[in-house]
Order: C-alpha cells, then sequence, then structure tokens
C-alpha cells in the first residue's frame, strides 16, 4: 500500500494543474474561470478568448519575442533584449547606441530595426486538424511528412490570399491537433527608444536569471504602414499603425498578492516529454553541448575584443549564447537535485497500470508509449553525429552558399511544391536575412570557428562524416589541421560572398550558373548537396514516424489526465497563450527568504562603476536625492524596479505585457529566477518565479532619467 500511495504522489506531481502552472490557449480559458476568479481577476475570462478585442487584440508577436500596443499611434512596448539585435544593427564602435541609448526626438528621427523585424497582429485561429488527418491517415514516415506538409503549404496559400497576412498551420500535443494561425504582418518596424544598456541591461549575464533584479528590460518600437493602413515594406510615406486596441499603462506598478496574468508568444516546452527523453537531455545532450557552447563564446570574445567594431557585431549572438549555456547550466544543476526522471517514470507506469484496468481505453491507445519510446532511442542514436556535424556550419557563408543554391533548386518547381522557406511567401525575409549579415558577421570571427570546431566533426568515424565535405574540403582519415586552415584562409580571400551585392545576385542565378561558378563557397554547396539531402530525407522519415506516434501518447495522456477531471495545456509552440498568477516571492533555501520587490536603492547599492554594474550617474544622484517623482510606493518607500509572480512563462514570452486584474499594464516579463529555468520541462510551485520590470520604474526612467516625456504624453496613463 505505501508503495502505491507515493507512486501516486510523484505522478500528481507531474500533473497538468498545479497551482498557477499552465500556458493556456484563449479558448481555453473558460474551463478554468474558477481558477481565474480565485486568484483575484476582475475582468471576465469570456474576453480573453476573443482575439481581436480588447485586451488580446493590443498583445503582438515580434516573431521570437512578444510585444503590446501601448499608444493609438502603433507604438511598441517590448524587453531590451528583444529590441537588442535592432539597436546593436544600428550601432557602430564610434555610435554605440548600446552604450548610450537613443531616443528619437520625433518620428522622422525612428530608425529602421534590424532587417526581418515584423510585427504579428494575431486575426484569427481555426482548427484545421480534420485536414491535415485526412490527407495523412494511413501514411507513415516520409510519405506521412510530405502529406502534411503539403497540406499545411495549401492551407496556407489560401489563407495568405488575404494580402498583408501571414498565415502557418501549427501542431499542439504533439500533433493531436493542428490550427491554422493568420497574422496581420506589418513590416515595417522602426526603433523609437531604448535606455542605455547600463539601465537595459544592467546586472548583465552575472544577474541573468538572478533575484534580486535591478534591471530596466525595456525599449519600444513602432509600428508603420501605408497611407491606405495596409502592410508595407520601409518607406519615408509610410505613418504610424493605428491598432483597434491599446493597453493603458497603470502608472503604480503592482502590490504584493496581486493577480497578474501574462498574454503572450512563449516558444517551446517540453513538459511532456516521456522519461527516455528526459535522462538524455539532462545526462548527455545538455552537458556535452554545454562544453561546445563554452568554447564558442570563448573563441568570439577572443577574436572580437571589447571595444572592436567585430564585438559590436556579436554583442547580441553573445547575448544569446550566454544565456543558452547559463540556461543549460542550471538545469543541469536543477535536474541533479531533483526528481523530475522517476516522477515521469511513475507517470509512465501509473499510465500503463491506468490503460489495463480501463480495456476500452487499453484498446484505444494499444501501445503507444511503448512504440514511441523505440523511436526515441532510434533517434538519441544519431544524436553525436548531429551534434559533431554542428561544427562544420559555424561558418556563416557556408551556411549562406548552401541556402543560395537551395533556392536556385527548389525555384525550378512550381511554388506549391517547394520546400517551406522557399517559396515566394519567404523571399522578403530571405532577401533581409542577406542583408542582415552586415551588421552581424565578421570574417576574421568566422574563420576563427570554424579552424577551432572542424576537429570535433573529424573525430567522427569517416562512414558517419560527409564524404563530400571531406573531399572538398580534403579531410583524410584524420584531419590535418594546418592544411585545413590554409584551405579556409583560400576560400575566403576567393570569396565574393562576403559582399552584399554578390549575395544578392545569387538569389536570381540559375542551378547552372552555380554549377559553373568559380567561388570556393558556391563550389563548395553544390559539391555537398546531393549527400545532406540524403540525410535531410532521412531525419524527414524518422519525423513522419514521430507525426504518427507522439499524438497517440498524447492521447493516452490526456484521457488518463481527463478521467481525473484535470485540465491539460498543450507544450508552448509560439502560439498566443496565456498564464496567470499573483506577486509573490519565494525562498530558494532553507532559512532564506526572497521577498517580490526591489527598488531605485538596490540599484545605487550594486553599482560598482564597472560592467555589468555600472549605472547611469544621472540616474545615481536621482536615486540619492530621492527624485522619486509621481511613481513612489509608499509600502516600500521608493519606486518599485522589478518583481516576482507565480506566473508560468518560457523563452517568447520576453516583452509580454504584464497585465493586473483589470487587464491594465503594469510591466514586462523578461526572466526568470534560477531555480526556475528548469520549468522548460518541469513546473514546480514552490521555486517556480517569474521577474518583471515594473511599469513605474519604466516610466521614472523615460521621464526623469532620458526625457522621454513626448512618449509618455503618447499613452494612456491610469493609477
Amino acid at each position: 500500500m505505501k508503495k502505491l500511495l507515493i507512486t501516486a504522489a510523484l505522478t500528481l506531481a507531474v500533473s497538468p494543474l498545479m497551482a498557477d502552472e499552465g500556458m493556456w490557449q484563449p479558448h481555453q480559458l473558460p474551463t478554468i474561470k474558477k481558477q481565474l476568479k480565485k486568484a483575484g481577476i476582475k475582468i471576465n475570462p469570456n474576453k480573453l478568448t476573443e482575439l481581436t478585442e480588447f485586451p488580446m487584440g493590443a498583445v503582438i508577436s515580434l516573431g521570437g519575442c512578444t510585444a503590446s500596443f501601448l499608444s493609438p499611434k502603433g507604438l511598441v512596448a517590448t524587453n531590451h533584449h528583444c529590441a537588442y539585435g535592432s539597436i546593436q544593427f544600428n550601432s557602430t564602435a564610434e555610435n554605440n547606441l548600446l552604450d548610450k541609448g537613443f531616443l528619437a526626438g520625433s518620428l522622422d528621427k525612428e530608425l529602421p530595426a534590424a532587417p526581418g523585424s515584423r510585427v504579428y497582429v494575431t486575426v484569427n485561429v481555426s482548427d484545421v486538424t480534420s485536414n491535415v488527418n485526412a490527407a495523412s491517415d494511413e501514411l507513415s514516415g516520409l510519405d506521412r511528412y510530405k502529406a502534411i506538409e503539403n497540406t499545411e503549404k495549401a492551407l496556407v496559400a489560401d489563407c495568405e490570399q488575404d494580402a498583408g497576412h501571414r498565415c502557418n498551420v501549427v501542431s499542439f500535443h504533439g500533433g493531436l491537433e493542428y490550427y491554422l494561425i493568420k497574422q496581420l504582418e506589418i513590416k515595417d518596424v522602426r526603433l523609437v527608444y531604448a535606455p542605455s544598456s547600463h539601465i537595459g541591461k544592467y546586472g548583465g549575464d552575472v544577474d541573468n536569471w538572478m533575484w534580486p533584479r535591478h534591471t530596466g528590460d525595456f525599449a519600444f518600437y513602432r509600428a508603420y504602414v501605408d497611407k491606405d493602413g495596409n502592410p508595407a515594406e520601409y518607406s519615408e510615406d509610410n505613418v504610424p499603425y493605428e491598432p483597434e486596441h491599446f493597453l493603458k499603462v497603470n502608472k503604480e506598478g503592482v502590490d504584493k498578492g496581486d493577480f497578474v496574468m501574462v498574454a503572450g508568444y512563449p516558444g517551446s516546452t517540453n513538459r511532456y516529454r516521456t522519461s527516455a527523453e528526459v535522462k538524455n537531455q539532462f545526462e548527455w545532450w545538455y552537458p556535452t553541448f554545454r562544453t561546445t557552447l563554452q568554447e564558442y563564446i570563448g573563441l568570439i570574445e577572443e577574436t572580437a575584443p571589447d571595444g572592436t567594431d567585430a564585438r559590436v557585431k556579436y554583442a547580441s549572438t553573445l547575448a544569446g549564447l550566454n544565456n543558452a549555456e547559463k540556461n543549460w547550466g542550471s538545469m543541469i544543476e536543477s535536474y541533479a537535485k531533483g526528481d523530475l526522471f522517476e516522477r515521469k517514470i511513475a507517470l509512465e507506469n501509473d499510465l500503463k497500470a491506468w490503460l489495463k484496468a480501463n480495456p476500452n481505453m487499453q484498446a484505444k491507445h494499444g501501445d503507444a508509449l511503448d512504440a514511441l519510446n523505440a523511436l526515441i532511442l532510434e533517434n538519441i542514436a544519431e544524436q553525436e553525429r548531429t551534434l559533431r556535424s554542428w561544427a562544420i556550419n559555424r561558418d556563416t557563408l557556408t551556411g549562406t552558399a548552401a541556402r543560395l543554391y537551395r533556392l536556385a533548386i527548389e525555384k525550378q518547381k512550381p511554388d506549391a511544391e517547394r520546400e517551406p522557406g522557399y517559396q515566394e511567401r519567404d523571399m522578403v525575409r530571405f532577401k533581409e536575412g542577406l542583408k542582415s549579415m552586415e551588421r552581424r558577421w565578421d570574417a576574421d570571427v568566422e574563420k576563427a570557428l570554424l579552424k577551432h570546431f572542424a576537429p570535433l566533426y573529424a573525430e567522427l568515424p569517416a562512414d558517419q562524416r560527409l564524404k563530400s565535405y571531406d573531399e572538398f574540403m580534403k579531410i583524410g582519415e584524420t584531419l590535418d589541421a594546418e592544411a585545413f586552415a590554409k584551405k579556409v584562409d583560400s576560400m575566403y580571400a576567393k570569396t565574393k560572398l562576403n559582399e552584399l551585392e554578390s549575395r544578392l545576385a545569387w538569389m536570381k542565378k540559375s542551378v547552372e550558373d552555380f554549377k559553373q561558378s568559380n567561388d570556393p563557397y558556391i563550389q563548395l554547396a553544390v559539391a555537398t548537396y546531393d549527400e545532406k539531402f540524403e540525410r535531410e530525407l532521412e531525419s524527414k522519415e524518422r519525423g513522419g514516424k514521430f507525426q504518427e506516434l507522439r499524438p497517440q501518447y498524447m492521447s493516452a495522456i490526456i484521457d488518463y489526465y481527463k478521467s481525473m477531471d484535470k485540465p491539460i495545456y498543450a507544450d508552448a509552440n509560439s502560439t498566443l497563450r496565456v498564464t496567470y498568477g499573483n506577486v509573490k516571492g519565494y525562498s530558494p533555501k532553507d532559512g532564506l527568504y526572497a521577498t517580490p520587490f526591489t527598488t531605485l536603492e538596490g540599484i545605487a547599492a550594486k553599482h560598482t562603476g564597472e560592467e555589468p554594474f555600472n549605472s547611469p550617474q544621472k540616474q545615481l544622484d536621482l536615486i540619492k536625492s530621492k527624485e522619486y517623482g509621481d511613481y513612489l510606493d509608499k509600502d516600500l518607500n521608493s519606486v518599485q524596479v522589478n518583481f516576482l509572480t507565480t506566473l508560468d512563462v518560457t523563452g517568447g514570452n520576453s516583452g509580454s505585457p504584464t497585465l493586473n486584474a483589470n487587464a491594465e499594464f503594469v510591466g514586462l516579463i523578461f526572466d526568470g529566477v534560477y531555480e526556475s529555468i528548469i520549468a522548460d520541462w518541469d513546473y514546480n510551485d514552490e521555486l517556480n518565479r517569474s521577474i518583471h520590470v515594473s511599469s513605474a520604474y519604466m516610466l521614472w526612467v523615460m521621464e526623469h532619467v532620458d526625457s522621454a516625456d513626448k512618449l509618455i504624453n503618447e499613452m494612456k496613463i491610469v493609477d
């Protein structure tokens, strides 16, 4: 009996409905109305299901981060780190906007964001599961993969007949459900305001994922359209977009215990992975790849020293790499201390026992778990080859040439038959990707990375390496590092792909043009294409099998939880979700309690005068003289800077508006505490805490530090 009780307790720990856990699709919110009202929501939860109404109509995607409209003139609020690429793109060593910040004094002074920047406004979500299933039923492997892909492309093509919109088919529960997402795509995005990184990134990588935190992680874009109100490429004649809905800004921020919610576009989570996947990810993949990331970071920092133009170009890349490295380190540590693997085993055992005790369910779901695990083990067997082959793609020019050659091949086909990413709908993005290299690429850094990581690839057995690559790069049984380095230097000296006009010209070339080219990187792309394509088909064959087996497993999991009357949310997949909770501190370890607020005085206390704790002197003077203005929190006797909540979020939620019980803007989500990094895989009610920058601090910086009064006046401020 004791053993059964322990197993049941472990199973409850991975239940999809623990306290504030859950990334809910808007249409699901009425099913958890009781929980929302208990937490303190004041608006009708049913209003959150209407994507084109307030407040959901004000929440937008940047394609990797979330944002929201804060004025009727298309003013967009997001995180500083989400706008980092655009700030960096407009920076040079001589005019470093990352260092000094940026504020456009008028509309005509606003700067074009980095190439490819977009604002996506979700206008419709429709269930297309039956369409996809009808096309792929009774198929498996590569045929199933292609059938699903073709169906998705047809649905997207039909949806995008409505000009100015971007559509995508997204799977939920591993492919058990499919939804067609329709979004207005605003292409002219401009940088309006970003505080200095000494505010926007205060604490840097040292404070990343840590509490207490004192980071002003916010910035502003503006969305522009043509004079008729339609999405258009950048033009001086464009005008600010006028959204149907924008959020009111509450200047007081939040109080302890307040209800809060976040609407945003979380990237991906893995809450429903099997025990085999969990064990492999935490015991092999993260530790192994983390070592590679550390080397990657070190090489960039060594080859592109502080103060150089090359370091400015790689600022955004380094920020992402450092975040991933710290993220994985924490997850490895949390996994070792916890019992996630044991709870996964317990869940699977209980699932099997439940199926055995319910013949109808057993007949419906069969051996879904065992079949899925067999495929997972097959996939795991390929991971070392995948990781080591990653090393030969560290050179941006190799990847660029490969994509350009693939484009020439795909253009021979009717548009509907092309590989996703190479259709006409993708050409603007394709071109912008080639343009963005100008400010995110340096030859010395790229060569150093390729030369360093090539030996990692060469350690693979010869039959697992790319024979065509070895032949072209003259790699034998072992790597001759000196000869390889000379080959790389020679290719860089001869190629023209480092020139923007040359890259753009190749978009129009034919397959025959590629085969006749003397450019060494183009020659490499041609030489290796067939072999890489064969590996791509192998990967799609496995992908098609996963598209068959993963939904079967998730169907069993959903029925199991349904038997206990527990609603289930889908893993994050970059679609619009709502998560809710309260402002609350936590106890990271025995004898220690973290309060849910930090203040201006904490900024001054951390200041050392050196990166990353070098607050602008003007801010320090204001703090010393206690110039709180209209943003004083009487309970704190200061201005609240950052605060903690119990919200369940992940990457992609960055920049999401934090809303109070009345759906007023009270801040931006930007990070989580160290103990909650593992939340991509697991949720712990006691330790999971999200970190937000308060609207009070945002407004205080804007008014008192950077004199951004015009922007404040543009917003609707409430208290």
